[in-house]
């Protein structure tokens, strides 16, 4: 009995506050396909959509690029360091859609993958109000926000 007991003391124990925690493995989410087809449809519009937008913003980019290249004559300091930075928001603007681009196209992999709504870092589940919120979520609102405090 006092072996039995010790074993069972040693399974139950809990790593020490400065251990790191193992990644649980996100478990297989059952779904129905009706449901999963529509989640899939969601995302694919949302994709196209952001898609659509990062190619508009390209076009947008380099046409105000060839404009300044040829517009450029008599700028003073002041007017080339605007138009740098307009350059560079804009630049900025494209990449934020990019990488929600990327972010949707996870969501689609997790989906096909059967992880679609656990949290890749924890493998808790995400709460279907972020989900309805940001359905791309992959990660929990906990593990988000220490992500965002890095």
């Amino acid at each position: 009995m006092g072996k039995q007991a010790d074993t069972k003391a040693t399974a139950t124990r809990q790593a020490p506050a400065g251990e790191a925690k193992a990644t649980k493995a996100a478990p297989k989410t059952v779904r129905s396909t009706a449901e999963t087809e529509k989640i899939r449809m969601a995302l694919a519009a949302r994709r196209d959509e952001l898609k659509e937008e990062y190619d508009a913003t390209i076009s947008e980019i380099t046409e105000l690029q060839r404009d300044r290249l040829t517009d450029s004559a008599g700028d003073d300091q002041a007017d080339t360091g605007t138009k740098t930075f307009e350059r560079e928001q804009e630049i900025s603007l494209a990449n934020s859609i990019l990488e929600r681009v990327n972010q949707v196209e996870r969501a689609l992999e997790r989906l096909d993958e059967g992880g679609y709504g656990w949290c890749e870092r924890c493998g808790n589940p995400i709460p279907v109000e972020r989900l309805a919120a940001f359905p791309s979520a992959t990660l929990c609102v906990t593990c988000k926000q220490l992500e965002e405090r890095r």
